[in-house]
C-alpha cells in the first residue's frame, strides 16, 4: 500500500515535469503555451458563465419549490414494484440537474441507511453511473454555441432512466 500512495503522489509532479521536457524537445516555447491556453480558458468561462448562472438558478428555484420531493412520490408507486427503492428517486431525479446537490442527497441516504445496505449501494452505484445531464448540456453547447439539442436531452434522460435501473438491477445481482 506504501508503494501506491508514493507513485500516487509522485504522478502529478512526474506527469508536468514529463510535458516540460517533451515541449523542450520539440521545441515548444512550453509557458508561452501554458499562458496561451489559460487566456483561451478564461474567454470560454465569459462565454459559458451566463448559461451557468441561469442553470443554476432554475434549479435551485425547482428545488426550493420542493417539486423533486412531489415528483418522488408520483412516481414510487410506479418504480418500487419494479424493485427500485423509493429512497433513491430523489437522487436520481436531482442527478440530471446538480452534481453538488446530488452529493448531499447521497450523503444524507449513506448516513440514514448506511453505505453497505442495498439502499446504499444502489444509490452510490446511481450517482456513479449517471451524469449531470442538464449542467453539461448547457455548459458544452452553450461554450460552442449551440442553441438547439434536438436529441441530446431525450436521449441523456434515456441513458439516465437506464443508469437508475442498471445501478439497481447490479446491486441486486451483486449485493443480495
Amino acid at each position: 500500500m506504501q508503494a501506491v500512495t508514493y507513485i500516487s503522489a509522485a504522478f502529478v509532479p512526474v506527469f508536468i515535469a514529463g510535458i516540460i521536457v517533451y515541449g523542450t524537445i520539440k521545441k515548444v516555447r512550453v509557458y508561452e503555451s501554458f499562458i496561451e491556453g489559460a487566456k483561451q480558458g478564461l474567454e470560454t468561462v465569459v462565454r459559458i458563465l451566463p448559461y451557468v448562472v441561469g442553470f443554476i438558478f432554475a434549479i435551485n428555484m425547482f428545488s426550493a419549490s420542493g417539486c423533486f420531493g412531489y415528483l418522488s412520490f408520483a412516481l414510487s408507486p410506479v418504480l418500487k414494484p419494479a424493485g427500485i427503492p423509493p429512497e433513491i428517486l430523489p437522487l436520481a431525479l436531482m442527478r440530471p440537474f446538480s452534481g453538488s446537490a446530488s452529493i448531499g442527497i447521497l450523503s444524507h441516504i449513506l448516513n440514514t441507511y448506511g453505505p453497505d445496505s442495498f439502499i446504499g449501494r444502489s444509490a452510490s452505484t446511481l450517482l456513479g453511473s449517471s451524469e449531470t445531464l442538464f449542467y453539461t448540456t448547457a455548459l458544452y453547447s452553450g461554450s460552442v454555441g449551440i442553441r438547439k439539442t434536438r436529441y441530446t436531452i431525450p436521449a441523456g434522460l434515456f441513458a439516465e432512466a437506464v443508469g437508475l435501473v442498471s445501478s439497481v438491477l447490479v446491486c441486486r445481482l451483486l449485493f443480495k
